[in-house]
C-alpha cells in the first residue's frame, strides 16, 4: 500500500507500507530514528523529562511508517502480560510535520488489526494522554477508571473491545 501525503512544505510525498518489526530486526538507523522521533515529541515538544528507552522495547513489535527513508509515525504493541494484563499499544507518535493527515488513525488501526486478527486478542489496553481521549474514542477505545499522572502528565486507562 502506498499512501500520498503532504509534507508541511505542501509538497506531495509518497509513503511506503507500514513496517512491522521485532526489536532484533530493527536496523540501527531505524532504531535511531524511532528514538529520535519519540524524544522529539514526548520529551522536547511536551516538555516532559522521563526515561523513554525502556525494556519494553525488547519485547514489543514496532510498527512504523516511512516517507522515503524517514520514519514519520510510530507505535509499539505488546502481548498480554508483557506490560499490562491485556495486549497494549503505546508510544503512539506522528512527526509534527506530518500531522492532520490521519496518519495516527491509520497506524492505530493497523495495530488494532494486528492485535485482534493476527494475535487473536479481544481486548487492547492503552494509557492515553488526557488531551488525546477524543482521538482514541474515535478508534473505539473507552475510558476505564480515574485520571492519573504518568511522567507528570494526565492520563486515562482506556480499553478497546473487539466487536
Amino acid at each position: 500500500m502506498i499512501v500520498f501525503l503532504y509534507h508541511k512544505s505542501k509538497k506531495m510525498m509518497s509513503v511506503n507500507n507500514f513496517h512491522i518489526k521485532t526489536f532484533d530486526k530493527l536496523s540501527t538507523k531505524e532504531l535511531y530514528q524511532i528514538l529520535q522521533l519519540r524524544n522529539k515529541v514526548f520529551v522536547v515538544e511536551q516538555n516532559c523529562v522521563y526515561q523513554d528507552a525502556d525494556a519494553k522495547d525488547f519485547v514489543a513489535q514496532h510498527i512504523f511508517l516511512k516517507d522515503r527513508d524517514k520514519i514519520i509515525a510510530y507505535l509499539r504493541i505488546c502481548k498480554p502480560g508483557d506490560y499490562f494484563k491485556n495486549a497494549c499499544i503505546g508510544r503512539v507518535v506522528t512527526d509534527p510535520d506530518y500531522r492532520r493527515q490521519k496518519i495516527g488513525h491509520q497506524i492505530m488501526q493497523k495495530a488494532i488489526d494486528i492485535i485482534t486478527r493476527e494475535m487473536n486478542e479481544n481486548i487492547i489496553e492503552i494509557s492515553a494522554q488526557k488531551y488525546l481521549l477524543h482521538f482514541y474514542r474515535q478508534l473505539g477505545f473507552q475510558e476505564v477508571g480515574d485520571e492519573y499522572l504518568e511522567d507528570g502528565l494526565p492520563h486515562m486507562k482506556m480499553i478497546y473491545k473487539k466487536p
